[in-house]
């Protein structure tokens, strides 16, 4: 699987961005804030954050089909006095006619799907890669991997897409073409590298459960390794944590490095990720 089957991969239109000013504020915030979500950008052309903002909200308002208002503060003083802008970028919601308080400052990807996710809107994107991983754990590669060449058609270079092919790539045994993809990723999303790193330590995994030493913790961690390159994180994380509570040093460390990795693969806010990293502090302290 390439990174898409088309050569020249497009992008579909779905949610959509517009500059905002006075004249049409009412009309392009408010009165299409009665149909679908409307996400409010106020900024200034010489704020850096605002400029490292934009273009990652411009992305995701096509994944969760909603609509981009810009405002240019320096060129409408008046909207930006009457919402109490004091500082940019500055980012608020508005539905059904009414604005909602959002954040001030530039956010991460991850932190932005995460105060889009508590909004309720849904994530195109999102919904297709849960049908992808459902075929994945249901054996039905032939969809997976159509799934993701409609995935890279629809949404080019997006990390998370990236991310999940990658792992799906290395279940095939397909290492090389992840590493690619995965070094794709790390140069156009910094905030997605530890993930990235995380995904190329299955095949450091794969490995290790393809080759079980002979004592009864190899077995356990070769066991551990191939769970992880299933996905099956909990009970993996069982294991590892069983080994870090017998032999610390076992594989230099590598029982607490392995958690760390799919620490780094869930994220910080996964509820796997909460409990265990208190079970390992807990062990090691």
């Amino acid at each position: 699987m390439q990174k898409s089957l088309n050569s020249n991969p497009r992008s579909d239109t779905m949610g959509s961005s517009v500059e905002v000013n006075q004249d049409n504020y009412k009309t392009e915030v408010v009165e299409k804030s009665h149909q679908t979500p409307v996400i409010v950008d106020f900024y200034a052309t010489w704020c850096g954050p605002c400029q490292i903002l934009k273009p990652i909200l411009e992305r995701l308002v096509n994944e969760y089909d909603c609509i981009l208002a810009t405002i240019d503060i320096d060129q409408n003083s008046q909207l930006a006095s009457q919402f109490q802008v004091e500082g940019v970028p500055d980012v608020r919601i508005v539905q059904h006619g009414k604005m909602q308080p959002g954040f001030v400052g530039a956010l991460s990807e991850p932190q932005l799907r995460d105060f889009l996710s508590h909004l309720n809107l849904q994530s195109g994107l999102e919904t297709q890669l849960a049908e992808a991983r459902t075929a994945i754990a249901s054996g039905k590669i032939k969809t997976a991997k159509r799934l993701f060449d409609q995935l890279f058609k629809k949404y080019p270079n997006n990390p998370l897409v990236i991310l999940d092919a990658a792992k799906f790539l290395i279940r095939l045994n397909k290492g090389t073409e992840a590493i690619k993809l995965l070094d794709s990723l790390s140069l156009n999303s910094p905030e997605y590298v530890s993930q990235a790193q995380a995904v190329k330590a299955l095949l450091d995994f794969q490995q290790a459960a393809a080759n079980p030493g002979n004592s009864e913790l190899d077995q356990k961690y070769a066991q551990a390794c191939r769970l992880t390159v299933e996905e099956r994180y909990e009970a993996a994380l069982q294991l590892f944590l069983a080994i870090v509570k017998v032999d610390r040093k076992y594989k230099q460390d590598g029982a607490r490095k392995a958690m760390t990795a799919i620490f780094a693969l869930l994220g910080n806010e996964h509820p796997l990720t909460r409990q265990y990293q208190q079970d390992l502090m807990m062990t090691l302290y």
